[in-house]
């Protein structure tokens, strides 16, 4: 075979794989509409529950002041806010649904890297995530949660996560150990 005939053996394999990619580019452009709907009910069907009697959820715009929370939806009843803290092994990061009365509604962690089978628990511990629910914020490791055995660190994250959460509600300063929220 001489190099023409070479070249055109590679070229007809060549042009299918490129009109194959191009059919794939396409397709994955024409569904991502159809993928970002599909996951902003899937978020707004979390938030519902992490907020109940809330149907609609609007983010807000968010100073930066606690660099402990990363975004903020108003709902009806409430808020669900993003916080993200550090833990023993990486970022955590919670939603948290907290009332108008600044009490926590509900509490699901969303993402994090701790070790498998200590603070990793924080993503599936009932028991622990749902001592939550119902405070008003100041929760403090040791005092008023217990912490998930032999993860301290990721349990204290997983309290200042929902204590800034309840702070931004309220209006409380955390950051100055002020025990009296603000309104």
């Amino acid at each position: 075979m001489n190099v023409k005939q070479q070249l055109e053996a590679l070229l007809a394999p060549l042009a299918a794989v490129v009109a194959a990619a191009a059919l794939l580019w396409g397709l994955s452009a024409a569904l991502l509409p159809t993928a970002r709907s599909n996951a902003l009910a899937e978020r707004d069907a979390v938030f519902r529950t992490l907020l109940p009697g809330s149907e609609t959820f609007t983010p807000e715009a968010y100073d930066g002041g606690d660099g402990v929370i990363s975004a903020v939806y108003r709902g009806e009843g409430g808020y669900v806010i993003e916080t993200v803290t550090g833990g023993y092994d990486g970022d955590l990061t919670l939603w948290v649904g907290v009332g108008d009365d600044g009490r926590v509604t509900g509490l699901m962690t969303r993402d994090l890297s701790e070790t498998w089978g200590l603070g990793g628990n924080a993503l599936r511990d009932t028991g622990f995530l749902g001592q939550f629910l119902n405070t008003a914020g100041q929760a403090e490791v040791g005092v008023d949660v217990d912490a998930i055995a032999g993860a301290t660190v990721t349990s204290r994250a997983v309290a200042a996560g929902v204590n800034a959460a309840v702070a931004y509600v309220t209006g409380a300063d955390i950051s100055s150990g002020a025990t009296e929220w603000g309104g």
